[in-house]
């Protein structure tokens, strides 16, 4: 499928679950219902996904983790906050630098 028609199933549902329940739940709340409708949308995707950090060859245990990684394509980072901040971007930058960094260990 299409990276831009991933993306624009996944907005649609974010769109259905902010007119359904609004704001102020907490963003476990709203990661089950973004499953509930990735499901419903036929979008394949996998929770909790670890994000490895290497440093100097050494795989550290940090934890990291993206919220959704959507047909292997498209990552989505649920926030329940009133406003998105410089530091919510650079957590999806760093997540992206980071995997790319094993891709190109792997190749």
């Amino acid at each position: 499928m299409e990276i831009n028609r991933i993306t624009e199933k996944i907005i649609g549902c974010a769109i259905r679950i902010h007119k359904a329940l609004g704001p102020g739940l907490l963003e476990s709340a709203y990661e089950e219902c973004m499953c509930y409708e990735l499901s419903k949308a036929g979008l394949r995707f996998q929770r909790e996904v670890e994000v490895p950090v290497v440093y100097r060859e050494v795989k550290l245990d940090c934890a990291y983790r993206l919220d959704l990684l959507v047909e292997e394509l498209v990552i989505v980072e649920l926030k329940a906050v009133e406003q998105l901040l410089p530091i919510h971007d650079a957590q999806v930058l760093t997540y992206l630098r980071l995997l790319a960094q094993v891709a190109q260990s792997r190749a």
